[in-house]
């Protein structure tokens, strides 16, 4: 524990010195600076981004370095490495039941073949490798306010959460970094980028329909009949739940359906989230990214409200909020009074570092297992399944 809450202090320390570029376009900048990373002519870089380079480099060095010399750190950690296995000795066969989509298979193979060994380490280095660089690609280039967007990343606990479920956090860095094509309106980008990430979890198509949807302008007698429309999913459960076993056929007869997949933290989150948008709606109506955050948190309250029987829900809802590290820079940049915009930070600063500590204290539990950390310089792998049987 003491480890992670050391790795995110130091990183949010040096990520405070990280300009990104979507920050200097906010604040106007002119100059040699602001032509550089806009995309203008080219000048010599500053001291001051030379050291944000630094800084930035520094972060993500700390963060990949930590998840890949990890060993048997995950909820599923093990249950990859079995996979793995199974697929370099050809004992894993393809057919429309098995939990890894062809990308991953494809990956493992390759990685196992090149090294001549079952170099598991390697794959989920390379999981890291990329999984970080989409996240940090995805706030340096879009967020407002880089530091703060790299905090609530922290303290929200996707980073730590991505040694867990390592495919679905794979594409929904991927999801995050999309969002600027669909707000540029490149969608032949966007689309090749969901294909991408479709190869290592195909639950990333969900944001296909949903993106696009929060990309337009919604009046507001459209939202209402929206909503009232969405209740039907409360009507057909049997209908849904089936469908949801069409598309994960190897969650039928599991855990994975049994209760339901509604997370009160995240309609927490939502509501809050809106609630803040509530207060400065008239800036956040004139701005165009804004309103497609917003329409995404609508969407994932509306999500977990009407379809809270469906155990998937949370990562369908996931792709929605993981906005929310973008959205809230922006909207407590449009407060206008001091007194009101300090407020709102303190809350907001508060009430991630409340959700890093209750995120921590179950860290070691079943479904998440982060907890204990474990390097493979250190520890050995336990055995899996193939070795017991």
């Amino acid at each position: 524990m003491y480890l992670y809450i050391t790795v995110a202090v130091v990183t949010i320390l040096l990520a405070s010195f990280v300009t990104g570029k979507e920050q200097l376009h906010t604040a106007g900048t002119a100059g040699a600076e602001g032509r550089q990373l806009m995309g203008g002519a080219k000048h010599p870089l500053s001291r001051e981004q030379c050291f944000s380079m630094l800084c930035l480099a520094a972060v993500f060095l700390i963060l990949f370095g930590l998840s890949a010399l990890r060993q048997n750190v995950g909820n599923d950690y093990a249950k990859y490495v079995e996979f793995m296995h199974r697929l370099y000795t050809d004992a894993y066969i393809d057919d429309p039941g098995v939990p890894t989509e062809w990308g991953f298979n494809l990956l493992c193979r390759v990685v196992y073949g090149l090294s001549g060994y079952e170099n598991h380490l390697l794959v989920f280095a390379i999981y890291s490798f990329v999984t970080v660089a989409f996240f940090l690609s995805a706030m340096y280039e879009q967020s407002v306010e880089f530091p703060f967007s790299f905090f609530m990343f922290m303290t929200l606990g996707y980073y730590f959460q991505s040694f867990s479920t390592v495919r679905y956090y794979l594409a929904l860095g991927i999801a995050l970094y999309s969002m600027k094509y669909v707000l540029r309106g490149q969608w032949g980008r966007f689309l090749l980028l969901v294909v991408a990430g479709a190869a290592f979890h195909k639950s990333i198509w969900v944001i296909v329909p949903l993106y696009f949807l929060a990309s337009r302008s919604w009046k507001k007698w459209q939202v209402i009949l929206a909503t009232a429309f969405c209740s039907h999913f409360l009507f057909f459960q049997n209908f849904y739940m089936k469908l949801v076993v069409r598309l994960y056929p190897t969650y039928e007869g599991t855990e994975f359906l049994e209760g339901n997949g509604i997370s009160y933290i995240n309609v927490l989150r939502c509501l809050a989230v809106l609630a803040l948008t509530a207060v400065c709606y008239q800036k956040v109506a004139q701005d165009r990214n804004c309103m497609f955050y917003f329409y995404l948190n609508l969407g994932a309250l509306i999500l977990y409200l009407f379809c809270y029987f469906i155990p998937v829900v949370s990562r369908i809802g996931y792709y929605l909020t993981v906005s929310q590290i973008l959205f809230v820079p922006a909207l407590l940049g449009y407060l206008e009074k001091p007194v009101m915009k300090k407020l709102f930070r303190f809350l907001a600063i508060g009430a991630c570092i409340l959700y890093f500590m209750l995120y921590l204290r179950r860290a070691h539990q079943d479904g998440v297992l982060v907890l204990p950390y474990k390097c493979f310089l250190f520890q050995d792998m336990v055995d899996i399944l193939s070795d017991v049987s």
